[in-house]
This record gives structure tokens, sequence and C-alpha cells, in this order.
């Protein structure tokens, strides 16, 4: 193991302490933890070969879905082999490149997951309150060009991050992160240099992603309560937001894990460090798991074609 002292070094590798504090219980963890990723690995694909087979969900919103789903695999694979691989067999050591690519593959996703969201948002919007524009506005091409966007923005976010880290923080007190993966501030709190630049950039990242797409994405959803409001017979209105259920359902099981872990992380001052850590893990798992089950529970074309996958499977046997 690395030891810290008062010297600055440059290192070529970090050493990833895994969950501080519960070393001893790494192999118990490890069963729930592949537990999760494999139901959030299996769900997320078995949605994307759902919405393939079955071409009446061929709409806009669903093509979202197949973006989140494969967003959610990316997210969940970025940390979990290497944490298992921390439980199992003590691999602690990573490169300092790949510890940026780490770094920058769950930042960008997380920003990307967040931008599908709000065009996710966008696609309700329209089909609710513009329901005669919803064919024309939605287009294949726009929902290509929508995530294509989404994409970007997450690549010219979060691309600085580790390029910054590369080129202004050369030094660090110790190559011990007291983290399971390589979360950026993790890596920015042990640099020896001037960090001012990385936390106000990360802060400004975090302010234009998390409160400006869950603000962008509230006024819509007031625009559309707005409009289902207005609509004739209470069975309407229930029906209208029928169809924005799921959509709600997932955006909540993206948003609270997050603000949880960041509130914890600012201001639980006194939260064991294991605490922290296992909510910063769970709020990358959380979604990739109930995103498929949401869908699969919410929506009938979804639903109905995995029972009948089911049915003719037991049937053959």
């Amino acid at each position: 193991m690395f030891l810290s002292n008062n010297a600055c070094l440059v290192p070529t590798s970090f050493w990833l302490t895994g969950i501080p504090g519960l070393e001893s219980l790494h192999i118990w963890l490890s069963i729930p933890f592949s537990s999760m990723y494999l139901v959030a690995v299996v769900g997320n694909v078995t949605i994307l070969a759902m919405i393939k087979l079955e071409h009446s969900l061929h709409q806009p919103m669903y093509f979202f879905l197949c973006m989140l789903a494969v967003i959610d695999l990316v997210l969940s694979t970025s940390t979990m082999p290497k944490l298992l691989a921390i439980f199992w067999f003590d691999a602690h050591h990573i490169d300092l490149d790949a510890c940026l690519a780490q770094m920058f593959f769950i930042h960008c996703f997380a920003t990307v997951e967040s931008g599908i969201f709000l065009a996710m948002a966008f696609d309700r919007y329209v089909a609710i309150c513009n329901p005669l524009h919803h064919t024309s506005v939605l287009t294949h091409t726009a929902v290509r060009h929508l995530g294509l966007a989404a994409l970007l923005r997450g690549v010219l976010y979060i691309g600085p991050l580790p390029i910054m880290i590369r080129l202004r923080l050369p030094l660090y007190r110790t190559q011990i992160i007291t983290h399971s993966y390589c979360e950026h501030m993790a890596v920015v709190n042990l640099a020896c240099g001037d960090t001012t630049v990385n936390n106000l950039y990360g802060m400004g990242i975090g302010f234009l992603v998390l409160i400006l797409d869950s603000l962008a994405i509230t006024a819509s959803y007031v625009m559309i309560f707005r409009t289902v409001m207005g609509l004739a017979t209470p069975e309407a209105r229930l029906k209208t937001l029928g169809t924005c259920s799921s959509h709600i359902c997932a955006i909540l099981v993206f948003y609270i894990p997050i603000a949880v872990s960041s509130l914890t992380h600012r201001f639980g001052h006194h939260v064991p460090p294991h605490i922290h850590i296992l909510l910063a893990n769970f709020y990358l798992l959380i979604p990739p798991i109930l995103n498929p089950v949401v869908y699969a529970v919410r929506t009938k074309q979804i639903r109905e074609r995995l029972l009948h996958i089911l049915k003719t499977g037991a049937q053959s046997k």
C-alpha cells in the first residue's frame, strides 16, 4: 500500500480503497453489488431488445429510452467491474490514464443522461401540448439530433475535467484515493497545487447540468399540467398524465440519489466515509436497475412482449 507524507509526488497510478472502513466486509459486499450489476445489465439489454423487436415501440419516447439504456450500461460498467475486482482480487491499483478515463466516462455519461431526460421532457411537452405537430416535430432525424446534442454537450462539458487535472495538477500528496472509483473531487482533493480552477469548473458544470436541466424539465411539466387541467373529463386527465408517469419516475430515480449523495457529501460532515462511498455507488447503480423496471411495468407493449417471450420459452421446454 502507498503511504502518504508531506512530500509531493508525480504518480503513475493510484490506489482505490474500495469502501473505506468496511474492508473486512468486501467479500460480502460483493454479493449485493454483483447482483445489482447483473440485474442492471440484463434489464437494460432486455429493454433494448424489446424495443428493437416491437415495431409499435419505434416512437420518439422509446428511442430516447434506448439511449437511456445504453447510457445506464456505460455508467454501471464504468465502475462496477473495477469495484468487484477490488472486492474479489484486491485489485486496488489503477493507472493514471485509466483513472482519468473512468472519471470522464462517469461524469460525461451522467451529463448525457440528464440531457436525455430533458429531451424526453420536450417530447412529452410536444405530445401533450401540441399533439398535432408531434410527428412533424419529433421525427426520427430530430430524435437523433437531440441524442447527438446531449452526447456532444456531455463531451464538451466533461472533457476539460481530466485535461485540467493532467495539465494543472501533476503533483499529489498521496496516491491513495479514499473512494471506489475515480470521482473528480476525490482526485482533485489529493493535489498539492492550487485547485481553485478545477473546483470552480466542477461546481459550474454541476450547476449547468443538474440545476438548469431540472429547472427546464420542471418548466415543461408545469406547461404540461396546465394543458392537462384544461381537459374536459377526469378520465382524460388521468389517461394523459399516465403517458408521463414512466418519465417522471425515471427522473426521480435519477435526480434523487444524486441530490442525496451531493447533500450528504457537502453537509454531512459527521457521516462516516463508507456511507458517502456507498451512496456514491448507489446513485450510479439505482437508475440502471430501476429504469428498465419502471418502463417494463408502465409500458403495456414492453410488458406484453416480455410476457409473450417468457411464455414461449416456458412452452418450448
